[in-house]
């Protein structure tokens, strides 16, 4: 006869668990933001966002973030897209 298997929180490991309320220090931060604890912005605060185009972005540049390799077509190819659309050109490529 198969023996059937104990559901996990009902183990009395999980019941020690439960009623443990000491804080286990590899938890325990200074108390503010960190990678896991994200620092939430008041109502109506807008929030400072940093995109590639604040940046000064020369053509080859452009050509290689776009994967290709920056020969003279390639250059003058990202040269008039960045003449063309300016901004929109390398958001689209480097968000």
């Amino acid at each position: 006869m198969v023996e059937p298997i104990q559901p996990l929180e009902e183990t009395p490991e999980v019941a020690d668990a439960v009623e443990d309320d000491v804080a286990v220090s590899a938890f325990i931060t200074g108390g503010g933001p960190d990678e896991d604890t994200p620092e939430f912005l008041p109502p109506g605060a807008e929030p400072v966002v940093r995109t590639g185009a604040e940046q000064p972005w020369d053509p080859a540049d452009l050509a290689v973030a776009q994967g290709k390799d920056p020969t003279p077509e390639n250059v003058e190819r990202a040269r008039a897209e960045l003449d063309r659309d300016g901004a929109a050109a390398i958001e689209r490529t480097v968000p």
